[in-house]
């Protein structure tokens, strides 16, 4: 599913204070439930958190990929959040996080749920996208950043 479809302008979100993991999440859950009205906030904020105490979501250079299974979503819904300030994240790397993108997927979902996961993590190692997301504080531009394509490696 390619990620336009999963994440959408409104859901693209810059300038949002941190303060900690749980308040992220909260933030997430509440924003969410207000996009999608099947989804119930303390549903989402409890899975979020419950997926977080498997270990963390952060997958170091500054980017966390909170995920979960919902039994009320009938798509993958993804948000991306640029934090005004950094957060700890227990990220693997001890780094703190200031970009995050929250995937919300069907409880049956699996393949489509993992292979989000890995496009996602492979277009954040890209270090020239982070440096990109980190400039602006203007959602459509952020929304652009993370929807285009991948540029190919020329190493090859």
């Amino acid at each position: 599913m390619p990620l336009n479809d999963i994440l959408t302008l409104e859901r693209t979100l810059a300038g949002v204070p941190g303060g900690s993991k749980k308040r992220v999440l909260e933030y997430f859950s509440r924003f969410i439930a207000q996009q999608i009205p099947q989804l119930d906030a303390e549903e989402v904020f409890s899975s979020l958190i419950a997926r977080e105490k498997l270990g963390s979501t952060g997958i170091g250079q500054g980017i966390a990929l909170p995920h979960c299974r919902m039994r009320h979503c009938s798509e993958a819904v993804g948000t991306f959040i640029r934090l005004r300030d950094k957060i700890d994240f227990d990220a693997i790397d001890g780094q703190p996080v200031d970009l995050i993108f929250v995937l919300l997927v069907p409880e049956e979902a699996n393949e489509a749920h993992l292979q989000t996961l890995a496009e996602l993590a492979q277009k954040f190692s890209d270090e020239d996208l982070r440096k990109a997301l980190r400039k602006t504080d203007v959602a459509e531009q952020l929304h652009q950043l993370i929807t285009s394509p991948l540029e190919a490696s020329s190493s090859g």
